[in-house]
């Protein structure tokens, strides 16, 4: 009943577009930032904030937004991060996670990593269907966000683009495989691999990469090195 309660708390439509609005960011976030961006008062966005963190949506926690430390910098404020518990709720029960985990295990343990790419990239091109190869970082990103992987732009560290611009790469704040991935590394960050080459294309204008950061998708979204951008 605990699952059920905690997602029936997104059904109040203040509550759940603060939910959005702190998952969507990354990092922690303010009371105040969050009410404006939600369109509420202040009062009203603490209630919901301090209700998602009750339900286990959200964590809580509390430090000094101006950045200063010692006299002067003012009281600590309380912020908001997605929790990291996952919920999900099944009528009648069912137990994919299980399941999913055994089988990754008799994979890897049998040695069968090539194989499984081969079937996640033939899984990704049937995902897409008769659609052509991801024509540039915006459609990567509409596909991504259908599949639950959170993508948003950032600056590719170390990578220059044309003059007076910076070259740009597709992270992913969450795996929709992070149970598993937890578990088994290669085996399932290399099956997510081929399934996004699959889904995206390996002859368009974009090619998905492996280059793991911690609390994200093992995969970035990039341009293509020979399409001239």
């Amino acid at each position: 009943m605990k699952e059920i309660e905690a997602i029936a708390a997104l059904q109040d439509p203040v509550r759940r577009r603060l939910y959005e609005y702190v998952v969507a960011q990354g990092r922690e976030v303010g009371r105040n930032e969050a009410a404006e961006a939600a369109g509420v008062a202040r009062t009203l966005a603490a209630h919901h904030l301090d209700r998602l963190a009750e339900a286990g949506l959200l964590e809580s926690g509390s430090r000094r937004l101006t950045g200063r430390s010692g006299p002067g910098a003012g009281r600590p404020a309380k912020v908001y991060t997605r929790a990291r518990a996952e919920r999900a709720v099944s009528l009648p029960a069912r137990d994919y996670r299980t399941a999913a985990e055994l089988l990754a295990e008799a994979a890897e343990q049998a040695g069968l990593d090539a194989g499984l790419c081969v079937a996640a990239r033939r899984r990704g091109e049937a995902l897409r269907g008769s659609a052509a190869p991801c024509g540039d970082l915006e459609e990567a990103m509409e596909m991504l966000a259908a599949r639950g992987y959170e993508p948003h732009v950032e600056d590719a560290e170390g990578a220059k683009g044309a003059p007076g611009t910076a070259a740009r790469v597709v992270r992913m704040r969450n795996c929709p495989f992070h149970a598993v991935a937890e578990r088994f590394p290669p085996l399932v960050c290399g099956m997510n691999l081929a399934l996004l080459e699959g889904l995206l294309g390996t002859d368009g204008r974009v090619r998905a990469r492996m280059e793991a950061r911690p609390g994200e998708c093992c995969v970035v979204v990039e341009p293509s090195k020979d399409n001239g951008d």
